[in-house]
C-alpha cells in the first residue's frame, strides 16, 4: 500500500516469505539455524559462549509468522473500504493520515476484528509447536505435575483454562457483515384501473 517502492516489496517480501513457510520450520530454523549463525560469528571466532534461549526463539518465530498474517488483515481490511469514502474525506480538505484516521480505520477496523480474533486463537495453538523446541506449553506443564503428584486436577484445570480463555475470546468478535444478494424482480406491468 506504500508509495514508496522499496517499502512496498520489502513489506510485500516479509508476508510473502513468512506466511508461506511452516511455523514447525520456522521454529527450526529459530532455534537451530540462529544458533548456527551465532556460532560462526560469535562464539567461535571471539570465544564465547552465547546460547540461544528456546523460548527466545519460539517467540520470534510466532511472531515474526503471526505478524505477517495480522499485517495482511489489516492491509485488506484498509483495501476492502470502497475508494468513495477515501475521495470523500480527501474532498473535505482532510488529508492523507487525517483521512485514513478518521474515516477509513474506523471503518477497517470493525471489519478486522473477525479475523484478528482468529489469528489471535491461532497464535494459541501454535505455541504448541514450540515443544518440538523445547518450550513446554501450560498443558505439558500440568501432565508433568500430574506424573508427580498423581493428581488430574492441573491438567483439567488447565485445558478448562485455556478452552474458556479461547471460547471467550471468539466470543468478544462481532459477527462478520454479512453480504445478502437479493434478486432484482423483473419489470411487472401493473394493471391500471380507468378513471
Amino acid at each position: 500500500m506504500s508509495a514508496v517502492r522499496w517499502a512496498r516489496a520489502l513489506s510485500v517480501g516479509y508476508v510473502e516469505i513468512f506466511r508461506n513457510i511452516p511455523l514447525l520450520v520456522q521454529m527450526w530454523w529459530a532455534y537451530f539455524g540462529l544458533q548456527q549463525i551465532v556460532n560462526t560469528t560469535l562464539n567461535e571466532p571471539f570465544g564465547l559462549r552465547i546460547l540461544i534461549p528456546s523460548t527466545f526463539a519460539c517467540i520470534l518465530a510466532l511472531s515474526l509468522y503471526t505478524g505477517a498474517y495480522m499485517g495482511e488483515v489489516v492491509r485488506s481490511g484498509i483495501r476492502s473500504i470502497p475508494r468513495g469514502q477515501w475521495e470523500a474525506a480527501r474532498s473535505t480538505g482532510l488529508s492523507f493520515v487525517q483521512a485514513l484516521r478518521d474515516v477509513v480505520l474506523p471503518q477497517a477496523v470493525r471489519l478486522t476484528i473477525p479475523p484478528l480474533t482468529n489469528r489471535t486463537i491461532a497464535i494459541t495453538k501454535g505455541t504448541a509447536l514450540g515443544t518440538v523446541v523445547a518450550v513446554t506449553e501450560i498443558l505439558g506443564e500440568a501432565s508433568s505435575a500430574m506424573s508427580n503428584s498423581y493428581n488430574p486436577s492441573p491438567l483439567m484445570m488447565g485445558g478448562a483454562k485455556l478452552w474458556l480463555s479461547s471460547l471467550n475470546r471468539s466470543r468478544m468478535a462481532p459477527p462478520r457483515p454479512s453480504t445478502t444478494w437479493q434478486l432484482r424482480q423483473p419489470f411487472q406491468k401493473t394493471s391500471r384501473s380507468p378513471l
